[in-house]
């Protein structure tokens, strides 16, 4: 994610310093570089510095700037490596646009082409140049507001950016933003207006707030705020006071960590690929990989280790390595593996999946390995852990901190590691990368960002079934493992009996259970084994059983066996079940708050398990 902030206003205010506040505030959501521009005499002024915010303030020290309005930027790499050239703000190549930008443009390769056929060149490797190229391109039709407008209509993806220019006709000073999935919130002064990435930057300043909806664009100039929705007329948003103590500031105004949490998978799902996929070669690249590379490629099996949900995550990391790489995989939890004397030798790479790189069973699983030679990986949120320290390799799921014991974020973005480490093992086995591998992934914020649009529908469930005395859930191939982890989101949150299972064995022993009163939630979605579900579904509905259908079809597909139908975006069956998940961890969030449950702290568990 990347940390935006913008002021204009006839306060006379010294814009850089206020800028630089903003950034330190944001600083959490990029520290790959930092840059920020200003208008001054009718032209635009820009600072940038690779690394940390410390650097830019360094230099600015040296060569101060100084004008009216500006915007300011904390990136974390998408695009590009994080060098000086491709920090924001980026420019257009006629230099009378600055641009920054948080979010993927999906197709910015072939608006690149496009736009070079015209005659617009490109020094970043970025997708944000894209934009400020074509908004540049669009200018000459009108001002900046138009400008933006048309420039979206052609873009595909998920973004919050902002605008400058001091082309001819844009002397007034002027800041245009447009928002389509992360989040862009406008803050009102008297004379000053302001935007940032999270209110966090401007609650010094100014309280009275509005957040941006999808589709929406806005400009603001010092004495007014004029939003447009995506039909490109004038609405009205809801302005707010925000009246935050700390604590409601550090919940973002949510009202359980649990829920911001689950909120925060659209951006964190991106971070975690952000950098590391090239989208034009289909090439995966990780930091620091070459000792790990070599054992992979000569790898007979591995082993793949972990505790509660992270074991879940790692029951589908399987499906995705022997699919992608055609390797054998083993699922081990981490409390049994080193107690069973596995085998293991030289061949074998070990790879530990933990969000706190601290959990005891997983660390003394992959200590046992490592003592029978095997190569170490960690897929880890927590850099210096002792998971990271111990492994020869790491993937970094860069979730950011998980203050809710129940994991949310920390799984869909173990499952996004867990993809680039199967595309990675490919790649060291010698085939060839292919683009259409990675490319789906530039999708996933977007199909996130739909499911957390059926939050209501989701809630009205709850207050439907949260006395339920038990659940069951039901999946196949990729999808089992997300029954597995929904039925344990319910357990730990709601306190009610909840047990996921393989769908086709549920004719083993589980259809036994299933009455009037028992709520059975299937997942239905891809094409491999969509029949073979919808069969027991009907099986689950010719007992009375209550069918709770999760699909990527339409309902009316599905209205003669189920019950109720949450239905979610279609991705690549391997990413599938990143979708799948969340309104199951809805579902268990509303369910538990229904029944009053601490769900950010749920009875007898902790965070990070790092005893026996």
């Amino acid at each position: 994610m990347c940390g935006i902030v913008g002021y204009v206003g006839d306060k006379q205010r010294p814009v850089v310093p206020l800028l630089i506040d903003g950034l330190k505030r944001l600083e959490y959501r990029g520290y790959d570089s930092a840059g920020v521009v200003v208008v001054s005499g009718g032209e635009l002024h820009a600072a940038r510095a690779e690394g940390k915010l410390g650097n830019l303030v360094a230099k600015l020290d040296e060569t101060p700037l100084d004008g009216t309005y500006g915007l300011g930027h904390t990136r974390w790499a998408t695009h590009g490596p994080p060098v000086e050239r491709n920090a924001h703000p980026i420019f257009d190549s006629q230099g009378r646009v600055a641009v920054i930008h948080n979010g993927i443009i999906e197709n910015f390769l072939e608006l690149k082409k496009a736009l070079a056929a015209d005659g617009w060149s490109f020094s970043t490797d970025t997708d944000t140049e894209v934009i400020a190229n074509l908004i540049s391109s669009k200018l000459d039709g009108g001002g900046l507001l138009a400008a933006v407008q048309a420039a979206i209509a052609e873009l595909d993806g998920m973004y919050a950016f902002a605008a400058l220019t001091t082309a001819a006709g844009n002397g007034h000073q002027e800041i245009v933003a447009a928002r389509q999935g992360p989040p862009l919130i406008l803050g009102m002064g008297n004379g000053e207006q302001f935007l940032s990435s999270d209110p966090a930057a401007l609650i010094a300043y100014t309280r009275d707030v509005v957040f941006l909806e999808n589709g929406d664009v806005a400009r603001l100039t010092p004495g007014t705020v004029e939003v447009f929705g995506a039909d490109g007329q004038m609405v009205s948003r809801r302005r707010r006071h925000l009246d935050w103590d700390p604590v409601q500031a550090d919940k973002g105004g949510y009202r359980h960590y649990m829920l911001k949490e689950i909120h925060e998978q659209t951006q964190a799902v991106q971070d975690t690929f952000a950098g590391r996929v090239d989208f034009a070669t289909g090439e995966v690249l990780l930091d620091d990989f070459e000792v790990v590379d070599a054992a992979l490629a000569g790898a007979t099996r591995i082993h793949l280790l972990a505790c509660g949900t992270s074991w879940h995550a790692g029951l589908v990391g399987k499906f995705l390595i022997e699919e992608l790489a055609g390797v054998a995989v083993e699922v081990d939890y981490g409390s049994e593996y080193r107690y069973r004397n596995p085998i293991v030798d030289e061949r074998v790479v070990a790879v530990g999946i933990s969000q706190s790189g601290e959990t005891a069973d997983t660390l003394s699983a992959l200590e046992a390995a490592q003592e029978k030679g095997a190569k170490l990986v960690a897929v880890c949120n927590v850099r210096g852990s002792q998971a990271t320290r111990l492994a020869d390799g790491v993937v970094y799921t860069h979730a950011g901190p998980e203050i809710g014991v129940a994991s949310t974020k920390a799984f869909t973005t173990q499952l996004v590691a867990l993809y680039l480490l199967a595309l990675r093992v490919r790649q060291a086995r010698g085939a060839k990368p292919v683009p259409a591998l990675v490319q789906p992934l530039a999708k996933l914020p977007q199909a996130l960002e739909q499911v957390l649009e059926l939050e209501a529908k989701l809630e009205k469930l709850a207050r439907r079934y949260r006395n339920a005395e038990d659940f069951l859930y039901l999946g196949r191939g990729i999808n089992y493992p997300i029954a597995l982890e929904g039925a344990l989101k319910l357990k730990e949150i709601s306190y009610i009996h909840a047990e996921g299972y393989p769908a086709g064995e549920m004719k083993h022993g589980p259809i036994a259970l299933i009455d009037e009163n028992l709520p059975v939630v299937a997942i239905a979605t891809g094409d491999r084994v969509y029949d073979k579900v919808k069969s027991n579904m009907q099986e689950v509905n010719a007992r009375d059983g209550i069918v709770i259908a999760v699909t990527d079809r339409e309902a009316d597909d599905l209205e003669e066996v189920a019950d109720e139908v949450i239905q979610v975006p279609r991705l690549h069956d391997l990413l599938q079940p990143i979708v799948n998940v969340v309104p199951l961890q809805l579902l268990a969030y509303f369910i538990g708050v229904r029944r009053g449950a601490d769900v950010d702290q749920p009875r007898n568990l902790a965070k990070s398990v790092t005893v026996e």
